[in-house]
């Protein structure tokens, strides 16, 4: 590491939370602040909303103008909720995915407006099935709406859709969308769990990632490429590290992001569990390298 980054970015699940718990370690809390304090700019990078992430982030003590890139890259705000940047998934285009995604998992789609309608399925229970602790964490802004096409008929249109379900079956999922027709109208990012053989699949407006709101971020504070670290653990991650000149996956990683870390030279940080984040941003403030982070 060298001192002169000036940019840190850093997912939220498996990155700066531990794996049990939603309590982000005084340790991680800490070297956020100090490399806010040193006059870095931290940005939180996450595949959750808005209204999701901030209960979890709130305690950290960030400034309130830090920049918060959520549903993986369509919507950028401060933490406090100052409008940044928005993109939405085009009414015809959502429509036209709710017939092709049903047949390959729980379908969601999330607006973005708070409270009740914020996120759209078709089946609570059915969505209960699969991923319990989502569903309860989020169930007072779940909307039950059948047949699922019926969720734009106001001409709403939402800022992400999503796919879940087993591992074989999203990447499935992933492969078919790529070649059918739709495959234009869409970005698609994959977060895997396979202990848990869960993937979620995630369907942005074209060209959203966390990697391309990161980079309009960096370009309107001038900072370049070589000043960013970026530090995650999952596929929905990728373009976000590859934008960064120091790009740091947790040891706790998806085991073929690892093998990919390994095949472009980026670093490995201890895990999630481990206080990683903190590992990174302290060598960071130092300014060396750090004994516990590999090549």
């Amino acid at each position: 590491m060298t001192p002169d980054i000036r940019m840190i970015a850093v997912d939220i699940d498996g990155t700066l939370l531990p794996s049990a718990g939603t309590l982000v370690s005084e340790r991680n809390c800490r070297a956020l602040r100090e490399a806010q304090a040193a006059g870095i700019e931290v940005v939180i990078a996450t595949g959750r909303r808005q209204a999701y992430a901030m209960p979890l982030l709130a305690p950290i003590g960030l400034r309130p103008d830090t920049v918060l890139i959520t549903s993986n890259g369509t919507v950028t705000r401060t933490i406090t909720g100052g409008p940044i940047d928005r993109f939405v998934l085009p009414v015809e285009t959502a429509r036209a995915l709710c017939p092709e995604l049903r047949r390959f998992g729980t379908v969601v789609f999330t607006f973005d407006r708070e409270g009740p309608g914020e996120l759209v399925l078709e089946s609570l229970a059915h969505a209960h099935a699969r991923i319990a602790l989502w569903v309860d964490a989020n169930r007072e802004s779940i909307r039950e709406v059948r047949p699922l096409e019926r969720a734009f008929d106001a001409g709403e249109a939402p800022v992400q859709g999503m796919v879940c379900g087993g591992v074989a079956a999203m990447r499935e999922a992933e492969a078919w969308l790529a070649a059918s027709p739709l495959a234009g109208q869409i970005e698609m990012h994959r977060t895997e769990y396979p202990v848990r053989d869960l993937t979620i699949l995630d369907i942005l407006p074209p060209g959203c990632s966390k990697g391309s709101a990161l980079r309009r971020r960096a370009e309107r504070c001038g900072i370049d490429r070589e000043a960013i670290v970026a530090i995650g653990d999952n596929w929905n991650d990728l373009e976000m590290l590859a934008s960064a000149g120091t790009a740091v996956v947790m040891a706790n990683g998806a085991p073929d992001l690892l093998e990919e870390a390994q095949k472009r030279g980026w670093r490995v940080a201890p895990s999630n569990d481990q206080d990683g984040v903190a590992v990174v941003v302290e060598s960071v403030l130092r300014g060396i390298r750090v004994s516990g982070m590999v090549e």
